[in-house]
């Protein structure tokens, strides 16, 4: 498998050059870029084809792959909204996204298909993100990137079941599963979903959770409640090798230290 760490690790604003070259440093293969609106720190909508082979020369010189993209904007932009204009924005954010990914060489994309909320039900979160990943199936294949449906906080896709099922139900071997490992920690097992998914997962997401702090108990790795042993070797029975990113958040103390640290975490994660 391979150690990655997603943009978001680093201080907001940090030069693309300075996060190859600390990832680099601490020994990382891969970073995860995301996705901003204009005026962001590397890769926004604005990028041009030009931009976007510079980033990847960049991440090169520093032995950096760029293997997934991810993106916080569809949380305003949700597939699942009931203002048609909003879901052709979150389709407009991840057209761009899948256009970026085969310019820089990526395989997949991260994308939160939607959210159930006081004016979205269950029934219609299912059945508009769906309506909309069919749209944008055809432009994953022409770029040759996968989507990756990502399980988080958005009342959505509880079940690792469920999260099989909706898949499965797209039909399209461009559309498979970015397991958050962390993120089903309070209603679930992580190796149970890895396990159910199986060849599904296309990217792994890492981070560490604490249930009895509440919402609130995010922690380094190795420090929560995932059962590591029990991860690494259910990943290694599907057969996973490709990344596996680290998606936190800088230390107040010191806006770098926390890349070494997960750095090492990683390691013991992965069984180097």
């Amino acid at each position: 498998m391979l150690k990655s760490i997603n943009q978001w690790g680093f201080p907001e604003g940090t030069p693309l050059e300075m996060i190859f070259l600390h990832a680099e440093q601490a020994g990382y293969d891969a970073v995860e870029l995301n996705l901003y609106p204009s005026g962001g720190t590397g890769l926004t909508m604005d990028t041009t084809a030009q931009e976007a082979e510079a980033v990847l020369a960049l991440a090169s010189r520093h032995n950096i792959q760029l293997r997934s993209l991810s993106t916080g904007m569809l949380w305003k932009s949700p597939l699942s909204a009931a203002d048609p204009d909003v879901r052709a924005g979150g389709r407009e954010i991840v057209t761009r996204q899948l256009e970026l990914a085969s310019l820089l060489r990526m395989d997949t994309v991260l994308v939160v298909p939607g959210a159930v909320t006081p004016s979205v039900t269950y029934e219609e979160c299912y059945s508009r993100s769906q309506e909309e990943l069919r749209e944008l199936i055809p432009l994953a294949e022409q770029h040759g990137v996968h989507i990756g449906i990502e399980n988080v906080w958005n009342k959505f896709l509880l079940s690792p079941m469920e999260m099989a099922r909706y898949i499965d139900e797209l039909d399209s071997p461009w559309v498979g599963a970015y397991f958050d490992i962390g993120n089903v920690l309070l209603f679930g097992y992580p190796e149970h979903w890895i396990r159910t998914l199986g060849e599904r997962i296309r990217k792994v997401h890492v981070k560490d959770f604490n249930p009895a702090a509440g919402p609130n108990g995010f922690v380094p790795l190795l420090s929560g409640s995932v059962n590591w042993n029990e991860v690494r070797r259910a990943l290694n029975e599907i057969g996973y090798t490709d990344t596996v990113t680290a998606e936190l958040t800088p230390y107040s103390a010191d806006p770098y230290q926390m890349v070494y640290d997960t750095s090492a975490q990683l390691d013991i994660i992965t069984g180097r």
